[in-house]
C-alpha cells in the first residue's frame, strides 16, 4: 500500500516538473522554430534498393519494409570525400525493447569494396523501424552509438517516425512549390488554377488573397511560409506507428498540438520537425551530437537534406536517416471525387479526378498505374494512367482506344501498386461519344424566351463527351453561349437571348472524337403568357382567365369542354380573359368546389396548363313584369315602344328567383346603364326592393332620384346575393330623357311651316309630319333656342325622335293654334 502510493505520487509529481520543463525549453527556442524546418542545405547521397520476392524496387517505390527484404545499401560519396563516415544500419522493435547488437550492421564508406558494390543488409523478423546513422570515424564509434540506441530505443523509435512522418510531408511540399514555380514561368495565365488544383491535390494550404496581387506578385506570395503550407494527412500519418501508449503519450501528443510545441500556429510537418529536433538534442554527448537527415528519395537514390551544417568537431554531428518503417503496407485510401460523375473515353485529356492520398501525387509509391476497362459486351483493355497533381488527378493515355472498340456506357477501375503491393481503386462511369438525340425537360420546351437570357437542360447518355456547343439564333447571328454539366446524363446551356427575336434557333453539340456534331432546333418564343387561375361558376357557359398577355390564348380546354376567347380587360397591369364555352357546349359536368387543371393553347403553339376552380351556381332570376309610370311633362308625347322609360318615370317590375329556390332578405337587384356609368343596388333595407313571397319581389327604380339628370340609354339589371356573387344582367328598359312641349302655332299659308314650343328642345333628334319621316325638321347640335319650326301637323299630330334613342318613332300631341 505505502509502494503503490509512493508511485501515484512520483507520477502526479512528475507531470507538473515536465510540464515547466517543456515550457522553458520550447519558450527558448521559440525563435528558432520557423529555421527549424528549413533543410535547405545539400547533404551526402545514397542508392538503395529494395528486394522482395524475386522483385527489385528504388527505394523511391517502397513505402514500407518487411521482414526477409534485403537492401542494397550504396554511399555514393564524392571521390575527394575527406571525412571518413561510418555507415551503421540499425533496426529497431519499439520503444521497450532494446534491439540486439546482431541488427546492427557497419559499413565503412571509404572502403574500396563498400564503394564500389555497396552492402546487403536483410530486415530482420519482428524489427518494426530502421534508421541510418552517417558517423564521422572516431575510435569507439560504433559501439557508442550502438549503445545509445540501445539505452534509448524509444528516442530513436520516435525519432524514426517524425524523420518519416516529415520526409513525407517534405514530398507534398516540394511537389507543390515546383508545380507553382514551372507553372510561374511557363504559363502565368493558369497559375490561379492550377494552383488550386495542385493545393487541394496535395492537401497543402492556399492563401486566396495571392490571387489579388498583381500575376509577378502571386507565385511568391503563394510560396512564402512554405514550411508552414502542409496540411495533415491521415494516410501519411497512418504509416508511422505511435510512439507507445499510456500518459506519456498523451501527453506529448497534447504537448505537439499547442502553439508553444509548434503545433496549431504551425503545420503538422513544422510540428513534425521541431519534435524531431528536441528528441535528438537529448541525446548529445561530449563526442557526438545528433543531426537529423531528411530523405528526399528520387529513383534509387536517395538525396539528404539537413537543417543544420554538420559538425567535425567535438562534439560531431551524425546524420540520423529515417528509412521506411517495417510494416504491413498501408494501402492508399484513393476514392473518386465525385462517384456519380461520368467521364468521356474519347476527351483529352482525359483527367479522373480522386482524392485521399496526397502521397500518390507527391510520391513514386504509387506506380504502374492503368485503368482497367470493361464494357458489357465483356470487351476489356488496360490503359495506362499517372497522377498529375496539377491536374487533381489520374491523366489516361486512351491513345490505344479506337472506334467502336468499347460499349456506349462503360466501368473503368483504377488499380496500380503501392510498393511491391497491388491494390484495387475506384471504379469510374465511362462514357463512349456517339450521335444520339438530345431531349430537352418537358417544363423547358416551351419555355425559352426572347428579351432576356435563359437556361434550358440538354439530356443525353453522351453529355459527358461533349466537347463544344454552337447556338445560332432565329436571326441567324451565332450566340456566345456556355455551358456547364448538371448531372451525369445532363448539360446545363445558357442561352443569350436578350437581344433576339422569336423563331427557330439552330443548336449543335459536337463531342470528342466525332466529326459531325448532333443537330436540333429549338423554338425560342416571346414572353408567355402568364397564367394565374381560370374561375368559372357551375352552370355557366363562360368563365374569366386571370394572369397577363392573355391575348396570345387561342384556344382553352376544360374537363373536354372547349372555350374560345370572348372578351379582354385589362387593370391594374393585369388580364382578364373572358372565355366561351364553343357552340354553347353543355357545362353542366362542372360541379361546385371542383379543382380542375385546365390546357390552355397560346397563338404561337405553346400548351400550358392552368389551375382552374368551380365555383359555386351564381343567382340567377327571371323578369316576370314590369310597369311604367309617366312624369307629367310627358303629357304631350306617346312614346313608340313600351321599354322606354322617361327621366322623371318611375318603373317598377317583378323577378322570380330560378337560383337559389329561395330569395332572402339579403338578396339585392343591381340596376345600371349599360356601360355601368350610373348603376344603384336596390335592396330591401333601402326600401325599393319588396318581397312578395319566398320566390319573388316587386324592384322600384326611380331614374331620376337613382342617377341623376344626365343619365340615358339601355338600363339592365342582375341579382346579387348575400355574398356579393352577382348573376348575368337582364334587359330592363331604354332610359330617355324628354323635352317639355308647350304648343304648335301654324301660319294661315298651309305651304308654310309651324313652330313649335317648349323647354329642352335639343333632346328631340328630329320632328317629321309622317310615321315614315319623309318631311322632317332635323334638330341641330347645340340648339338652344325656345321655339323650332317644324312640319304642318297632320290635325293635332306630329312625329318625333329623340336624342336619347334615335331609333324609335314617338308621336307628339299637341293643339295647334294660329300664328299670333
Amino acid at each position: 500500500m505505502g509502494s503503490s502510493g509512493f508511485r501515484f505520487s512520483a507520477v502526479r509529481n512528475f507531470f507538473p516538473a515536465v510540464f515547466a520543463l517543456f515550457t522553458l525549453l520550447l519558450l527558448a527556442s521559440g525563435i528558432a522554430r520557423a529555421d527549424a524546418a528549413a533543410f535547405d542545405l545539400t547533404g551526402p547521397r545514397l542508392e538503395i534498393t529494395v528486394t522482395r520476392g524475386g522483385k527489385m524496387l528504388p527505394i523511391a517505390d517502397v513505402p514500407n519494409l518487411q521482414p526477409g527484404d534485403r537492401l542494397w545499401i550504396h554511399p555514393d560519396f564524392p571521390e575527394n570525400q575527406s571525412v571518413r563516415y561510418l555507415l551503421i544500419v540499425a533496426f529497431l522493435r519499439g520503444s521497450t525493447n532494446p534491439p540486439p547488437d546482431n541488427w546492427f550492421t557497419r559499413a565503412e564508406t571509404w572502403n574500396r569494396q563498400v564503394r564500389q558494390e555497396g552492402i546487403i543488409v536483410t530486415v530482420p523478423a519482428d524489427a518494426q523501424q530502421a534508421l541510418l546513422f552517417l558517423a564521422p570515424e572516431t575510435g569507439g564509434d560504433f559501439s557508442t552509438l550502438r549503445g545509445a540506441v540501445r539505452g534509448k530505443p524509444g528516442t530513436f523509435v520516435r525519432a524514426s517516425q517524425d524523420l518519416n512522418q516529415a520526409s513525407l510531408d517534405r514530398l507534398r511540399l516540394d511537389k507543390y512549390l515546383s508545380g507553382v514555380k514551372e507553372t510561374s514561368e511557363t504559363d502565368p495565365k493558369e497559375l490561379q488554377e492550377r494552383s488550386v488544383l495542385l493545393a487541394r491535390a496535395l492537401n497543402v494550404k492556399l492563401d486566396p488573397k495571392c490571387f489579388d496581387k498583381p500575376v509577378e506578385q502571386q507565385a511568391p506570395c503563394l510560396s512564402q511560409n512554405s514550411d508552414q503550407l502542409v496540411l495533415d494527412d491521415g494516410h501519411s500519418q497512418s504509416m508511422v506507428n505511435a510512439l507507445t501508449s499510456g500518459p506519456s503519450s498523451d501527453f506529448i501528443g497534447a504537448m505537439s498540438g499547442t502553439s508553444i510545441a509548434g503545433g496549431g500556429f504551425y503545420s503538422a510537418y513544422v510540428g513534425a520537425v521541431v519534435d524531431l529536433v528536441r528528441i535528438l538534442s537529448t541525446l548529445h554527448t561530449a563526442e557526438y551530437q545528433y543531426i537529423p537527415a531528411l530523405a528526399q528519395p528520387k529513383q534509387q537514390e536517395l538525396n539528404l537534406r539537413l537543417n543544420n551544417p554538420p559538425s567535425f568537431n567535438k562534439p560531431k554531428s551524425v546524420l540520423v536517416v529515417g528509412l521506411p518503417p517495417v510494416e504491413a503496407a498501408q494501402l492508399p485510401p484513393l476514392r473518386a471525387r465525385n462517384t456519380d460523375a461520368v467521364a468521356c473515353l474519347q476527351k483529352s485529356p482525359l483527367v479522373l479526378a480522386v482524392e485521399g492520398a496526397p502521397l500518390v501525387f507527391a510520391s513514386d509509391i504509387a506506380h504502374d498505374f492503368v485503368l482497367h476497362v470493361e464494357s458489357k459486351s465483356g470487351a476489356a483493355i488496360d490503359l495506362p494512367a499517372a497522377a498529375d497533381a496539377a491536374r487533381d488527378g489520374f491523366v489516361i493515355d486512351t491513345r490505344a482506344l479506337h472506334a467502336g472498340q468499347l460499349d456506349q456506357e462503360e466501368t473503368g477501375t483504377l488499380s496500380g501498386h503501392w510498393g511491391f503491393e497491388s491494390f484495387e481503386g475506384p471504379r469510374f462511369k465511362l462514357s463512349s461519344a456517339h450521335s444520339t438525340k438530345w431531349v430537352i425537360p418537358p417544363a423547358e420546351r416551351n419555355a425559352v424566351i426572347v428579351g432576356r437570357d435563359e437556361s434550358i437542360h440538354l439530356e443525353s447518355s453522351a453529355a459527358a463527351c461533349v466537347e463544344k456547343i454552337s447556338v445560332v439564333a432565329a436571326g441567324g447571328e451565332e450566340l456566345k453561349t456556355s455551358w456547364k454539366p448538371a448531372k451525369a446524363d445532363e448539360l446545363e446551356l445558357q442561352l443569350p437571348l436578350k437581344d433576339q427575336t422569336a423563331g427557330i434557333v439552330k443548336v449543335k453539340v459536337k463531342q470528342y472524337g466525332l466529326a459531325e456534331p448532333d443537330e436540333f432546333d429549338l423554338r425560342a418564343y416571346s414572353e408567355v403568357a402568364r397564367l394565374e387561375r381560370f374561375t368559372i361558376n357551375a352552370g355557366d357557359q363562360q368563365g374569366v382567365l386571370k394572369g397577363t398577355r392573355l391575348d396570345e390564348v387561342d384556344s382553352f380546354e376544360l374537363n373536354g369542354i372547349h372555350f374560345i376567347p370572348a372578351k379582354l380587360t385589362r387593370a391594374d397591369q393585369k388580364d382578364e380573359l373572358r372565355l366561351a364555352a364553343l357552340n354553347n357546349s353543355p357545362t353542366n359536368a362542372l360541379q361546385p368546389e371542383e379543382k380542375l387543371t385546365a390546357r390552355v393553347t397560346l397563338r404561337d403553339g405553346r400548351v400550358l396548363d392552368v389551375q382552374s376552380t368551380v365555383a359555386p351556381p351564381r343567382p340567377k332570376v327571371a323578369l316576370l313584369s314590369k310597369s311604367v309610370q309617366r312624369g307629367p311633362q310627358l303629357s304631350a308625347i306617346r312614346f313608340g315602344s313600351e321599354d322606354e322609360l322617361a327621366q322623371g318615370g318611375r318603373l317598377s317590375f317583378f323577378v322570380k328567383t330560378e337560383v337559389p329556390e329561395r330569395l332572402s332578405h339579403s338578396e339585392k337587384i343591381e340596376v345600371a346603364t349599360a356601360d355601368e356609368s350610373f348603376h344603384i343596388l336596390l335592396s330591401e333595407a333601402d326600401g325599393n326592393l319588396l318581397l312578395q313571397d319566398s320566390q319573388t319581389a316587386l324592384a322600384i327604380l326611380d331614374p331620376t332620384k337613382s342617377f341623376g339628370a344626365s343619365a340615358f340609354g339601355p338600363l339592365r339589371f342582375r341579382p346579387v346575393d348575400a355574398d356579393g356573387n352577382k348573376g348575368d344582367w337582364t334587359p330592363l328598359a331604354n332610359l330617355v330623357r324628354v323635352p317639355s312641349l308647350k304648343e304648335i302655332r301654324c301660319p294661315d299659308k298651309p305651304d308654310q311651316q309651324c313652330k313649335l314650343s317648349g323647354a329642352n328642345l335639343f333632346l328631340i333628334d328630329s320632328v317629321a309630319s309622317d310615321p315614315e319621316f319623309k318631311l322632317t325638321v332635323p334638330v341641330p347640335a347645340g340648339f338652344v333656342d325656345g321655339s323650332l319650326n317644324v312640319p304642318r301637323p297632320n290635325g293635332t299630330l306630329l312625329y318625333l325622335k329623340l336624342r336619347d334613342d334615335p331609333s324609335t318613332v314617338s308621336m307628339m300631341v299637341l293643339p295647334v293654334l294660329p300664328e299670333e
